[in-house]
């Protein structure tokens, strides 16, 4: 059985809303948050997929998917990993490969900040490449963090509802 998406009234702002939001996401990297807008400019190659710091230093967006108990859509939390050089290039040599979903998971390290949870910078994870159209799957490792927890275990709506309460500060 799929729950139905209805709105809610929240608690924060004691308005209703028509759609309860499944997706949040960080446009950029930790480092990159951090960092002044001189620094950006002068250490940063960036754009809505990839990220290269310093000239050293290779992210990717990825999705870090939850399963929402009662639908069949995940939570999804839009975050960015950082790679080897070796696997960012190999990224980058297979980014219009209609086949790249068949790549072996790659190694990485959660750089974005997700204030909802204890520290999330530097968790282990593994990328996933999917399809064209999909951005890379991000895999936390096992552990009793509660983020991986809940990737692990689902969520409920009530959680769902208590995300949005929190992001509607």
């Amino acid at each position: 059985m799929t729950e139905v998406l209805k709105g809610y009234v929240c608690g924060c702002c004691r308005k209703y809303h028509d759609e309860l939001p499944l997706n949040y996401g960080s446009p950029e990297p930790i480092y990159y948050e951090e960092a002044s807008k001189r620094e950006r400019k002068k250490r940063f190659e960036i754009n809505d997929d990839l990220c290269v710091m310093d000239g050293e230093h290779f992210f990717i967006r990825g999705c870090i998917e939850i399963p929402v108990k009662g639908l069949d859509e995940p939570f999804v939390w839009g975050v960015w990993v950082s790679l080897s050089e070796e696997k960012f290039e190999s990224t980058l040599e297979n980014w219009d490969n209609p086949d790249r979903e068949e790549l072996e998971p790659m190694f990485g390290w959660l750089s974005t900040h997700l204030s909802f949870y204890p520290d999330t910078i530097n968790m282990k994870t593994k990328v996933h490449t999917r399809s064209l159209d999909l951005r890379p799957y991000i895999e936390l490792e096992p552990t009793d963090h509660p983020l991986s927890v809940e990737q692990r275990e689902g969520i409920t709506m009530d959680r769902v509802k208590e995300i949005a309460q929190y992001f509607c500060k």
